[in-house]
């Protein structure tokens, strides 16, 4: 066996691996389910919040505030215990049984096709406590046909979930938006070929401490509703600069890209006989994920990306980090909206802002509207949003949760009704 494959070798593999295009069949797959809800039978990496994994989770994206890592300083709260970032949501969830959807509804395979998350919105109803179980159903929310500079022809589609806990009480509402588009026309364009690789001196790295210096969580210090001003600005907050390392412990957090998922030995070679087209030979000759566009230069710049790159989620968590960090422990953020306007290489650094553009009163509770951004060592903008955030008032008092709209918590329990039926009938086996 030859150390390294030939180049010639190597291209072949990459005219293979990049040769899959978009089909109008995936595509009208798609159209025909748009609107319809299906039980997510996904088992994520984690199912179950414990101590441990909240804590775990905070910390693979630079998150310390106690109210997330300790048990013991969450007694002391208005959550009386632990709680988790509400946006832990998103990588929980156990398999959740109703009734199957027929081939013709699963909507589109896009094999071979590249995805990556361009955006998500987020409404958050109730936190994340030790031992919840999360479960979620959802589907196709919407899906369109697009141009995009990057590359070509792409279909754009949100996705949403409704994840709720083993009460059928509706945590959050999540929608995701995210891109599918042909990874040889991407390579082809080369939108992001000539964008050099940043060298940071010690001065750079010292401006950058100097922020982490600063930071500051709001904690067990009530930000008050009456204490806020239109037009106020959010304290900075720096992440990076990114390294293969922060991929790793995001991922060793807890976040794990299922149902593709990352496996190794003969849990891989299984994976390889079930999705093919996930995998794409290295420099090796060794099949590997195409996931790897996350850790891997050399992969990410065969797609047309001058270097390995972030992903969505992760920033969205970064953005998630800001908001609670400023909201503190008695504030509750309700709504998170964010767009990526461009990627975050390996190597780049991200300058958090936002800014205070709203402030009224609804259903009872002190809301706060708030603008944010992320801005590159290159002055760019890589990521924008909005959020909403519930705030502790002198005159009208502590923060109420949202309500959950009573068409969606109904849906809920319903869901979860047929769960438990489809247990017992099944003489309440293992889901996993």
């Amino acid at each position: 066996m030859s150390e390294t494959i030939s180049e010639r070798a190597r291209q072949e593999e990459f005219e293979k691996a990049t040769s899959a295009q978009l089909q109008e069949a995936d595509i009208e797959k798609d159209r025909a389910i748009v609107g319809r809800d299906w039980a997510n039978k996904t088992q994520e990496y984690l199912s179950t919040a414990t101590p441990e994994n909240i804590r775990n989770f905070a910390h693979s994206y630079g998150d310390d505030n106690p109210l997330f890592t300790d048990p013991d300083y969450g007694r002391g709260t208005r959550w009386g215990g632990q709680i988790a970032p509400p946006i832990m949501a998103a990588i929980l969830n156990a398999p959740l049984l109703g009734d199957r959807p027929s081939k013709e509804e699963r909507g589109g395979s896009y094999r071979g096709i590249h995805a990556f998350v361009s955006g998500g919105t987020w409404e958050w109803f109730r936190p994340i406590r030790p031992s919840d179980t999360l479960y979620s159903f959802g589907g196709l929310e919407w899906i369109e046909v697009k141009r995009s500079e990057f590359a070509g022809r792409s279909v754009v589609k949100v996705n949403r979930q409704v994840k709720m806990n083993q009460n059928a009480e509706v945590v959050g509402v999540y929608r995701t938006l995210v891109i599918y588009t042909e990874r040889k026309k991407a390579k082809e364009r080369g939108k992001y070929a000539g964008i050099e690789a940043p060298y940071y001196t010690d001065e750079d790295l010292a401006r950058i401490d100097e922020i982490y210096a600063s930071e500051r969580r709001r904690g067990a210090e009530p930000r008050y509703f009456e204490d806020v001003e239109v037009g106020e600005q959010l304290p900075p907050m720096v992440k990076g600069p990114l390294t293969t390392t922060d991929m790793i412990v995001f991922h060793g957090g807890g976040y794990g890209f299922v149902p593709y998922g990352l496996k190794t030995g003969r849990l891989d070679y299984f994976n390889r006989l079930r999705i093919p087209a996930f995998y794409i030979k290295n420099e090796y000759g060794v099949p590997d994920v195409a996931q790897r566009v996350h850790w891997d230069s050399a992969w990410s710049q065969a797609i047309g990306n001058p270097r390995a790159y972030d992903y969505g989620v992760l920033r969205e968590c970064w953005m998630h980090h800001y908001l609670t960090d400023w909201a503190g422990d008695d504030g509750w953020v309700v709504a998170q909206h964010d767009e990526i306007r461009k990627f975050n290489y390996h190597g780049d650094t991200q300058f958090l802002s936002g800014e205070v553009t709203g402030k009224y009163e609804r259903d009872g509770n002190c809301l706060v509207d708030i603008a944010f951004k992320a801005t590159n060592q290159r002055g760019e903008e890589t990521m924008r949003g909005t959020a909403t955030i519930a705030l502790p008032s002198r005159e009208h008092g502590p923060v109420l949760l949202p309500s959950v709209p009573a068409e969606l918590q109904r849906r809920a329990i319903e869901m979860m009704t047929r769960h438990g039926e489809l247990l017992r009938e099944g003489g309440g086996k293992s889901l996993h």
